[in-house]
């Protein structure tokens, strides 16, 4: 038996029409389809696998920027996220971006007049918060500037492997560090110190905000310093950070780095 192309068609109409209006399908088609952030609850519990593709998904996203301004972890990725860190997941794709860093880095002529620079940013590029963002949910919990500043002023942020072994790899190299940091002008000797204690030393210069950079965009704030380092003589070589917005905006390096980051995100 054969249809007319007209009868298809009002047959397609009909069955999209019936998914639609019937609550047990279009439940089921809004699950599938339901944005990472979502607060509302599946109708269906996914399986394990099909909750770390996702959230595998979800991280991917993230990384290259695709996710746009998200606040926080998605409730059903935040043990996907903890074991990323705990089984080395996130140890192993740092040491892999430090081989495409150095790399670079070896195929630049320098000048050799303390002009070539590396710009460096700090919080979860050189220093891991990562003990504050375990108890605090591993990112799923919204930003807390209060809280956190309490942990800064501690001065207990470890290294990471790979930062601290690409830091030194630059310096012996003959890159001129600059350090390039959201935290406040006030955090300043805190963060010396904390730098020390976790095994960096060496840096030209540490920049932070300053009372004329208080509610600046990370990009705009960023760009404006790296523009005065240029406008110095400068040449900006390379830039690492686990941000977009350290990298991105005016006045880049003339290749960047994002150090990969799923716990939070800053505009």
């Amino acid at each position: 038996m054969t249809f007319s192309r007209s009868r298809s068609v009002s047959f397609f109409i009909l069955a999209l029409f019936a998914v639609l209006i019937n609550p047990a399908i279009s439940s089921r088609a809004s699950s599938l389809i339901k944005l990472p952030n979502s607060d509302e609850t599946p109708d269906e519990s996914p399986s394990e696998s099909q909750v770390i593709a996702h959230c595998a998904a979800w991280r991917l996203a993230v990384e290259t920027d695709n996710a746009g301004k998200w606040k926080v972890v998605p409730r059903g990725c935040v043990v996907y996220v903890k074991n990323y860190y705990s089984s080395g997941q996130f140890d192993a794709d740092y040491d892999v971006l430090v081989v495409y860093i150095t790399n670079y880095a070896k195929t630049i002529k320098l000048a050799g007049n303390g002009k070539d620079a590396w710009v460096f940013d700090i919080d979860e590029t050189l220093l891991s918060n990562f003990p504050y963002y375990k108890a605090h949910g591993y990112g799923s919990e919204p930003y807390d500037n209060t809280q956190f500043n309490r942990w800064v002023v501690t001065g207990k942020a470890q290294a990471f492997d790979a930062s601290l072994r690409l830091y030194n790899v630059l310096k012996e190299l003959g890159f001129t560090i600059i350090l390039l940091t959201g935290r406040d002008e006030s955090q300043r000797s805190i963060t010396e110190k904390n730098l020390l204690y976790a095994g960096y030393s060496g840096w030209n210069r540490l920049l932070l905000r300053g009372h004329e950079d208080q509610g600046k965009a990370a990009t705009q704030y960023k760009s404006e310093q790296r523009a005065k380092v240029l406008k110095e003589g400068y040449t900006i070589h390379g830039s690492t950070g686990d941000q977009w917005s350290d990298l991105q905006g005016f006045a880049l390096a003339a290749r960047s780095f994002k150090v990969p980051n799923p716990l939070y995100y800053i505009a």
